[in-house]
């Protein structure tokens, strides 16, 4: 894995607590909030190639990584006003593009709906909108007691890397999310599950409110957020499109196929009105579908 060149490091306060931010590169800002369980590590296969035309600001999101974890139970709405006190603080007052990584979308969505004049674009990518379904709900909310007890051990860990990479992942790729969820302290991450996950709402009645262009993206054999749920609900979007990337799991796009989610995060950040549209013997491939509006 290529070592990416550093950037300027800050722990900054929010009202979630402080939060450690990176900022790298140079032009417009790009805002990259990772998925849950992980940290921001997860965007290193792709963060030296978007930092070439983006002033990215890579947050660990709260309890994740080196952030601090809250004291209590938080929510979507919490994470949304905590970007936007990272933003304040860095001084970025124009609208940025969010770039969201499951739960990182989630907070995009949020974010863009409740802040339209701070939002210029949104990118999702492994971001189911709807709730968790019943077998996701009872699969997580078994591990959970499990992970606060013993820690991420072997069943926890290895029930986590298939989720978010899929089968037959690569080495490094794994390693990386293993260590990304060991990082925290656990009773924090074990709180941020429940406040992110299992008890985050249903985003579909959101959409209609997010008038910023957004791209909603799917792994090609993601089960549980499938280029269909993406198509679905970019269709519920004002300005809104989907893709499909490579990729089994909600984070294994980032690691699995960094070179298709540049191109694809590039090109709808040149003109996310007008991305490229695909063929239906092309569909499958990576790569930006017309935006529905």
């Amino acid at each position: 894995m290529d070592r990416p060149s550093p950037g300027a490091v800050a722990s900054v306060p929010t009202r979630l607590g402080p939060l450690r931010v990176e900022t790298i590169g140079s032009g417009a800002p790009a805002l990259l909030w990772h998925s849950l369980f992980v940290d921001s590590t997860t965007w290193v296969r792709v963060r030296q190639s978007l930092a070439a035309t983006r002033r990215l600001v890579i947050v660990d999101g709260p309890a994740h990584g080196h952030s601090a974890a809250p004291q209590g139970p938080f929510t979507l709405d919490d994470c949304a006003g905590a970007a936007l006190d990272v933003l304040g603080h860095l001084g970025i007052d124009e609208p940025v593009d969010w770039v969201g990584n499951a739960w990182g979308g989630h907070v995009g969505i949020t974010f863009a709906a409740a802040n339209p004049g701070h939002c210029r674009s949104l990118a999702t990518i492994g971001t189911p909108v709807h709730a968790l379904t019943a077998p996701e709900r009872r699969q997580i909310s078994m591990l959970v007691p499990l992970y606060r007890a013993v820690g991420p051990v072997r069943p926890v860990l290895g029930a986590l890397t298939t989720a978010l990479l899929g089968e037959g992942a690569d080495p490094e790729a794994i390693a990386l999310v293993a260590e990304a969820f060991t990082r925290p302290e656990r009773r924090g991450m074990a709180r941020a599950i429940r406040s992110a996950s299992l008890d985050r709402p249903d985003l579909t009645p959101a959409l209609a409110s997010v008038l910023a262009p957004t791209l909603f993206a799917a792994g090609a054999d993601d089960a549980t957020w499938t280029p269909d749920n993406a198509a679905a609900a970019a269709a519920r979007l004002p300005r809104g499109g989907w893709a499909v990337l490579p990729g089994a799991g909600h984070v294994a796009p980032l690691l699995e196929a960094a070179p298709a989610v540049v191109d694809l995060l590039t090109a709808f950040w040149r003109d996310p009105d007008a991305v490229n549209t695909l063929s239906q013997e092309t569909a499958a491939r990576p790569g930006p579908h017309q935006p529905t509006a």
